[in-house]
This record gives C-alpha cells, sequence and structure tokens, in this order.
C-alpha cells in the first residue's frame, strides 16, 4: 500500500507546501503543452495538472494516483475537469483509452523497487501510449548519492509541522530506505512514514527500457535539459515506443551521454498500490520551499516528499 505521507490527509495536506512549483514542474509543464491526451502517473495532489488546465490545456487530463489522502487534497484544490483515478496502471483500475504523453515526475519512478515491478510497469506504459505517444520521467543519478543528505540536521518546518527524515538502510546497491518523521505541537506523538527507493544507473535503466520496447529519445542531466554526466542530479528521460522513433521523430534528441560511474553499496567506501504513488508520492525528495509561497519552511534542505517517489 501507500506510504503513510501519502495516505494519511493531513500528512498529505502538507505535500504542496514542501514541495512548490519548480524547474521540474515546468520540465513537465512544457512537454504537457504539445500532448493532447495527458495520463499523469502517481499524481498526488494533481499540481501539474491543474496548473496545466488553468493555462488552457484543452484536451485531457488524468491523474492516476493510489492514495486516497492525496487524491483527496487534489479534488479540493480545483474541479478543473481533471479526471481523477485511484488506482495502478498495471491493475484494472486505471483510465481508458491512449494518451499521447505520459508522464510520472517527482521521482515517483523510485517507488518501483523490484526489477519485476519495473518490468511490469513499463509494459503498462507502453499499453497506454497512443501512436507516437511519448513516456517522460526521472530517477536519481545513484553516483551523486543523494541519501547522504537525508538526515535529522536537514529537517524543515512547514506549517507548524516539523518533517525530518533518517536512513535506516542504507545503500546496498539498489534501495535505500528512510524514515519520514512528521511532529507539531498538539499532536499526540510524531507521525512516521517508511520509504523505499529504488536506484537505477543509466545502463540498467536502458535494458529495462529495450526490453519493454521503449527507447530514449532524449536524456538529460538536470531539468535545464543539460546532458547527463557522471555529476549530474537527475536521468531524466524522454522516451517512445522503439519502432516508431526515427531520425525526424525525435525533436529533443541529445548528443550521446556521458554514462555515470555507479556508487558503491553502503560501508563499501568505508570498510500495487504504493508503486506508482507519488508523481507525488514517496519518491519526491526535493529541496523545500523558500516561503515563496506563503507557508513557513524554515529551512531549504532535500526532503521526502513529492515517487517520493512525488
Amino acid at each position: 500500500m501507500p506510504d503513510r505521507a501519502f495516505t494519511d490527509t493531513r500528512l498529505a495536506a502538507l505535500y504542496d507546501a514542501l514541495n512548490p512549483w519548480g524547474p521540474g514542474d515546468d520540465f513537465y509543464l512544457d512537454l504537457m503543452r504539445g500532448a493532447r491526451a495527458v495520463l499523469d502517473v502517481g499524481c498526488g495532489t494533481g499540481a501539474l495538472l491543474i496548473r496545466a488546465r488553468e493555462e488552457g490545456h484543452a484536451g485531457r487530463l488524468c491523474g492516476l494516483d493510489p492514495a486516497a489522502g492525496m487524491l483527496s487534497v487534489a479534488r479540493e484544490r480545483a474541479d478543473a475537469g481533471v479526471e481523477w483515478v485511484r488506482g495502478t496502471l498495471d491493475s484494472a483500475v486505471r483510465p481508458a483509452g491512449a494518451f499521447d504523453l505520459v508522464l510520472m515526475n517527482g521521482h515517483a519512478f523510485q517507488v518501483l523497487v523490484d526489477d519485476a515491478e519495473i518490468r511490469t510497469f513499463l509494459a503498462a506504459v507502453r499499453g497506454v501510449l497512443a501512436p507516437g505517444g511519448r513516456f517522460a520521467f526521472e530517477t536519481r543519478n545513484p553516483a551523486v548519492r543523494a541519501w547522504e543528505g537525508w538526515t535529522q540536521s536537514a529537517a524543515v518546518v512547514v506549517d507548524g509541522v516539523r518533517v525530518a527524515h533518517e536512513v535506516v538502510r542504507g545503500f546496498d546497491g539498489r534501495t535505500v530506505t528512510f524514515d519520514t518523521t512528521f511532529l507539531a505541537e498538539g499532536w499526540s506523538g510524531p507521525e512516521v512514514s517508511r520509504s523505499t527507493l529504488r536506484f537505477v544507473a543509466e545502463d540498467e535503466l536502458d535494458g529495462f527500457l529495450r526490453a519493454a520496447g521503449l527507447v530514449a529519445e532524449a536524456r538529460y542531466g538536470a531539468f535545464d535539459r543539460s546532458p547527463l554526466t557522471a555529476h549530474s542530479p537527475e536521468i531524466i528521460t524522454v522516451c517512445r515506443v522503439a519502432d516508431q522513433l526515427t531520425a525526424a521523430g525525435a525533436p529533443w534528441l541529445v548528443a550521446p551521454l556521458e554514462h555515470a560511474a555507479a556508487p558503491q553499496p553502503h560501508g563499501a567506501e568505508m570498510a500495487h498500490e504504493v508503486r506508482i504513488s507519488g508523481a507525488r508520492g514517496t519518491a519526491h525528495l526535493r529541496g523545500a520551499g523558500n516561503g515563496a509561497t506563503g507557508h513557513d519552511v524554515t529551512r531549504t534542505e532535500p526532503h521526502a516528499q513529492k515517487g517520493p517517489a512525488r
């Protein structure tokens, strides 16, 4: 089931304050403008879809998430003609029809922990893509070891709630497990949500895509569309069905990429529902806001909100 941070309505209500609009949202919104039908997998509170509709997107906008708390917040934000579906892409509870763009932002892809989960999910993505459709998503570059910054000292305070992260099982070559603790004055005690994220290197990721019949037509290391390097924070991929990709149909194709070095497991250097939660979900560990949204954010350190995975 989805992480508690996304099923509990009280905790889910903090999501947008913890994850204010940023460069990643701008990146995906730009892709959405050219797509007639968009599916946001792990849509969370629906920020992207609502913004697209507010900006005049006239096509189909659909948000899919297994977390009731997140969808509750999305529905309360606006009735903007967006379809909200509680479920997972690889289950019977999923949107009907085909989509020109499927997106999965906020590191939601990282909640797919097992190889089988990734394969099943990518097969489901291919199944809902319209001819010529694209799938866009990102995952953290494991070579950068982002989890080393997920510490109690990097806690933030949002709307009177202290939110802190602590790694409980370090990197084992594949995953990292951490706790997110929420605590506010007047609460009976802390609320703790545990998450496990998968870190996939570029070569391994391409193997999963090939097995699903997908191929990257563009890859970036940051949301400014800079090339992927060993020091890039992200592995951002825009892909489509392999037999539909031609030179003429790849306007975002970038130059050959520098491959990032794979990190070592924790300690080596020194001696379905949760599966897609988080488009704005467990895999989000973006930087906190600076108060520009009107919320009280006292620190700007990385946090575990938003694939959360969001």
